[in-house]
């Protein structure tokens, strides 16, 4: 069954795009469905869960901090996290760009998840542990940046949730069609109304003045043509 949103597990080293760039693999590997889009971004060296949309007002609530959805990570880094640092990302860290937001901080054992291609490499002699931190912000590189700043730099970062959506049930490299939540669905209505009144507005443009007559994300370049790919992974 087909919806408006798409869940993918986005592997290592995919950009989160569908145009090309180089020789860099994109989610035209992985996808191949007219008119979605992502809302929001994933890191080219980041993996985990990306979410894709064909309605404008959908990718605007998804993509936006100021909607608050929160956006859980599983982080491996350097070192054995202390309470100190769990303690630090907690109460906000302070990064060049400004404080961040206090996060939810926790160890965890290693998940259960699949093995990264190429492997991370790890040094001699120095133990790795994994970590569960969530964030409401979108900073540049955020998750990285903060577990650097308390003293473990992020050596594998993978995004398990984006607000009630999971990679559960979701193998690396593959998608699934979900089914928007209804406060999801219910954000979307009330920004769609909150857009129509802005619109509606009297004397909000000069007599004759015209504006754009689309949402945000609804206008968005058209994919260049491509031959559609002759293998690929197995899709749901």
């Amino acid at each position: 069954m087909s919806s408006n949103l798409i869940l993918f597990n986005k592997p290592f080293r995919v950009l989160s795009q569908f145009s090309a760039e180089g020789d860099k693999s994109t989610l035209a590997d992985y996808i191949d469905i007219p008119e979605f889009y992502p809302a929001g971004r994933l890191d080219f060296d980041s993996e985990g869960l990306l979410l894709l949309t064909n309605q404008g007002a959908l990718q605007h609530i998804i993509a936006s901090p100021d909607f608050k959805l929160p956006k859980t990570y599983w982080v491996q880094v350097e070192g054995e996290i202390s309470d100190d640092a769990l303690d630090k990302l907690k109460q906000g860290v302070e990064l060049k760009d400004g404080l961040t937001k206090p996060a939810h901080a926790e160890r965890i054992v290693e998940p259960n998840i699949w093995e990264r291609i190429p492997a991370v490499r790890h040094r001699e002699n120095i133990p790795t542990s994994w970590l569960s931190l969530q964030i409401r912000e979108g900073k540049n590189r955020q998750v990285r940046r903060m577990t650097a700043a308390v003293g473990f730099p992020t050596l594998r970062l993978i995004r398990y949730a984006i607000g009630p959506y999971t990679l559960e049930n979701t193998p690396v490299g593959q998608w699934n069609h979900i089914t928007p939540t209804d406060s999801l669905l219910k954000e979307v209505t009330h920004f769609e109304a909150q857009r129509k009144r802005k619109t509606a507005s009297p004397n909000r443009r000069r007599s004759g003045e015209k504006g754009p007559a689309f949402s945000h994300g609804e206008r968005v370049a058209k994919r260049p043509a491509r031959p559609k790919p002759t293998s690929g992974p197995r899709r749901k």
